[in-house]
């Protein structure tokens, strides 16, 4: 069993705390993001990858409607009643569970009838853009579900955890993070269609890992850098919908390249340097599933390279930590690719490379980094593995 430590130290606790052994154990991977940058809001494409790293959840019910649950790397315990499930403003890490469990019963958990024990042990590093929160709710969903014998397809449960993150947790993100975890295959990316909520795996093969390398630059999305670039995606769409003479225009999407060559001139500056990043990504996650199926990994590599650029210099969510890890990855022959991860501005950068060289490649990006910036970042070799599911 993949990370069968922390499974193993998860059921001694179980017991330890609740004096019995749990009845199910469920399991959810955390999630890189390859190709395919702020395209799910615009109802676009991504590539991305289910890792080897994620959360468990041990639960087995009560007899009565409370319900415990403890976070088994601290070790602290929250116990609510299934007729009392609301966000919580105190142990805020329990919010990710209950939301999940409350949705699970369309936000009525009064109807699950009785209450349940629970505790979650993870090993996927926290504030690397490696999405932790959507491990912990899809491993919650699908565990509870066992518990309460409900049947739940894997998008409809991926939505579950959505909603949870919206409601309680209060951030607005989009499918992407819960459906790579749920629909992840070793060896494979997930393809995902945000317009039809559809996901396919793509094989990559075993000659290629992914390596994750955290810089140490905070996350800005806070301060309205990922709310402008939203606006000004939709804001562009308007314009592109009142000007093509085609169907209808609902978002960029619908958009191509070659028509927004075409039509930027009528788009403030910035609203069409904006509007370019997500058509680009569309065009590169199609074209990148068509060099995935001749095994053209240093094509595919390639568009990684032009999807960086594309965040530098046309939706401006890179910055120079990042830069720097991406540049220094282009002077070295075992990587193939590199580019940010997830919403940018900070966070960490997604390399692909050959695993027999992740030593060397690490050194190198240290080394630079070093130098540059005083201090190191953390680079981590993650390889596409299963999703989530029941142990």
């Amino acid at each position: 069993m993949q990370n069968q430590e922390v499974y193993n130290e998860l059921v001694a606790k179980f017991e330890k705390v609740y004096g019995e052994k749990p009845t199910v154990v469920s399991y959810a991977p955390g999630r890189i993001e390859v190709l395919g940058n702020h395209t799910d809001y615009n109802e676009g494409y991504v590539f991305s990858a289910a890792i080897d790293k994620g959360t468990f959840f041990a639960a087995s019910p009560t007899a009565d409607e409370t319900c415990e649950l403890t976070a088994g790397d601290f070790m602290e315990t929250a116990k609510f009643s299934i007729n009392d499930v609301k966000p919580a403003t105190e142990m805020t890490w329990q919010n990710y569970v209950t939301g999940t469990f409350n949705w699970l019963f369309a936000g009525k958990p009064a109807e699950a009838k009785h209450g349940w024990k629970g505790m979650f042990l993870g090993n996927i590093p926290l504030g690397a853009g490696l999405s932790s929160s959507a491990a912990l709710e899809m491993c919650t969903g699908l565990a509870l579900a066992k518990i309460y014998g409900l049947t739940v397809d894997k998008t409809e449960m991926a939505k579950i955890g959505q909603k949870a993150e919206h409601t309680f947790a209060g951030c607005p993100c989009g499918l992407l993070d819960q459906a790579s975890s749920m629909y992840g295959k070793e060896g494979s990316l997930v393809k995902s269609d945000f317009r039809t909520n559809t996901f396919e795996s793509v094989s990559m093969g075993d000659k290629v890992a992914f390596m994750m390398v955290k810089s140490n630059a905070k996350h800005a999305l806070v301060d309205g850098a990922y709310a402008s670039r939203r606006a000004a995606c939709e804001d562009a769409a308007k314009y592109f919908a009142s000007v093509l003479k085609k169907g209808s225009v609902t978002h960029l999407r619908d958009v191509t390249m070659a028509e927004w060559v075409l039509y930027r001139g009528g788009l403030p500056e910035t609203t069409a340097k904006r509007a370019v990043h997500p058509i680009g990504e569309d065009e590169r996650v199609i074209q990148g599933a068509e060099l995935l199926a001749k095994g053209d990994l240093v094509g595919f590599g390639a568009l990684m390279y032009d999807s960086h650029e594309s965040s530098r210099n046309w939706f401006e969510n890179s910055c120079e930590e990042l830069d720097v890890i991406v540049d220094t990855a282009k002077a070295i022959p075992e990587v193939y690719g590199a580019r940010l991860s997830g919403g940018g501005f900070g966070g960490s950068c997604c390399l692909l490379v050959d695993p027999t060289a992740a030593d060397k490649i690490a050194e190198i990006i240290t080394k630079e980094y070093k130098a540059k910036f005083g201090d190191e970042p953390t680079c981590s070799l993650i390889k596409p593995s299963e999703g989530a599911h029941l142990v």
